[in-house]
């Protein structure tokens, strides 16, 4: 599995935001595709999921009503929709994947594989 993630920058607060994420190699329906974030000096966070197959989608509790995530099987693209940015969304945004993740979807070290990480920055 191989993942490139694209489509970060400099926004201010209140603008919106997509993430995409190039996802090759997804063989199996079992895969489950999320989105974490790292801002400087802080944990990976969990921003939400989506199943490979189905309408399965979670999120973590800040993202909810603000952040959406989706995909595109035919083009093989995972995206994040962001809206309502806040400069406390400024982190380092990774796409990662695996195939034995549910139902822990919040635990990072059940994906095996990440991208090289996009950074958001939203500035006040």
């Amino acid at each position: 599995v191989h993942l490139v993630e694209s489509g970060g920058g400099l926004v201010q607060a209140g603008d919106s935001l997509r993430l995409s994420c190039a996802a090759a190699g997804l063989s199996s329906s079992s895969y489950v595709v999320s989105w974490f974030r790292q801002a400087q000096g802080k944990d990976r966070e969990f921003v939400a999921a989506i199943r490979w197959t189905g309408d399965t989608t979670h999120y973590g509790e800040f993202a909810k009503g603000r952040f959406t995530i989706s995909r595109d099987n035919a083009k093989n693209m995972v995206y994040l929709q962001m809206d309502s940015l806040k400069p406390e969304d400024t982190a380092a945004y990774y796409c990662a994947a695996g195939s034995n993740v549910a139902p822990y979807y919040k635990d990072y070290r059940r994906y095996t594989s990440w991208g090289q990480g996009t950074q958001v920055t939203v500035s006040s």
